[in-house]
């Protein structure tokens, strides 16, 4: 899958079909979708493409506000976005900065500058809530109408359900705000995983006899917190069984090298003796999260975060011997 940082690029195919939308997830709703975008693309002979946006546009108005509050828990990285994307066999994905000249732009000029000058735009689906343009004046009715005068089809994707539930990126949010992971993995249609390189860290977990992988992400509200027991891809031929903390550490100090940004930071319960104490530095992992143990904890001392560590790696141990 190719992808583009805006449409004005020389690599950007000159027609398409494209979807519009956050694809916070890339859930099942999304890739019914998607399934739908590749066969159209193919009755014309043309790549299928995605625009998305970065950041979400919720993001965009919670700062301009200054009200932080309306910004949405992400349920995913734009790596894992992206990654998810290139998995459903997209052609290419175009992300367009979501700032104040795309969030000012009439209905009108969002179809003329970016649909249709911008990305030739032979055919475009949207889900049955889009809106788009200033204020959210758009609506698939403005949409349709447009194509019909410019020579582009419209057609409009309607809910996806899954035993009567609605599958939409609110659905999965939900559902890791209050740890229920299976429900999660549910609707995405596969379990909830979070990747990227491993960093260096404050490197404690190794002092106190429990190295950890630290993942870590800038300005990003995570969807779901706590710990967790998961499986990491990525350091050996078969996934790892694990324990993970998804959140800003408040059994540490808060002002240490994280910078209360959130961290994910993974314990294999059996590290690879191939890696060595340095080996996975710079590592690409990705970590699925399989079951909430429990909220992030504040732990008085080292000692009592040892062993709190401990009782999480024995529980993780006890929930995979059910597994088998």
């Amino acid at each position: 899958m190719k992808v583009f940082r805006g449409f004005k690029h020389p690599g950007v195919a000159s027609a398409c079909a494209v979807t519009i939308g956050n694809f916070d997830g890339v859930h099942r709703g999304h890739q019914a979708m998607l399934s739908l975008l590749k066969g159209e693309a193919h009755q014309r002979g043309v790549p299928s493409c995605v625009l998305t946006f970065e950041p979400h546009p919720r993001d965009y108005f919670a700062e301009l506000h200054k009200k932080p509050e309306l910004a949405p828990a992400r349920v995913g990285t734009l790596r894992d976005k992206l990654e998810d994307l290139a998995q459903c066999g997209v052609d290419q994905t175009v992300v367009l900065p979501f700032d104040a000249r795309l969030a000012n732009q009439s209905p009108q000029e969002f179809i003329q500058q970016v649909l249709v000058d911008g990305l030739g735009a032979k055919y475009v689906l949207v889900g049955d809530d889009f809106r788009f343009g200033k204020q959210r004046a758009g609506d698939y009715a403005l949409l349709d109408a447009a194509g019909e005068a410019q020579g582009f089809d419209v057609a409009r994707m309607n809910s996806y359900e899954v035993h009567g539930l609605r599958v939409s990126s609110s659905a999965v949010r939900d559902a890791l705000g209050q740890g229920r992971m299976a429900d999660a993995a549910r609707l995405l249609g596969r379990p909830y995983y979070i990747s990227g390189h491993v960093v260096h860290g404050r490197k404690l977990g190794r002092t106190l006899g429990f190295k950890t992988l630290n993942l870590r992400f800038a300005h990003w509200k995570p969807a779901a917190s706590g710990i967790f027991v998961v499986l990491v891809h990525g350091l050996s031929h078969k996934p790892i069984q694990g324990v993970a903390n998804l959140g800003v550490r408040p059994s540490l100090d808060p002002n240490d090298v994280n910078g209360g940004r959130v961290l994910l930071e993974t314990h294999c319960i059996d590290w690879p003796d191939a890696l060595g104490a340095e080996g996975a530095y710079g590592k690409i992992i990705r970590v699925e999260l399989l079951h909430k143990l429990h909220d992030e904890l504040k732990y008085d001392s080292l000692d009592a975060l040892t062993f709190g560590i401990r009782q999480d790696c024995e529980a993780a141990r006890a929930w995979f011997s059910k597994r088998i």
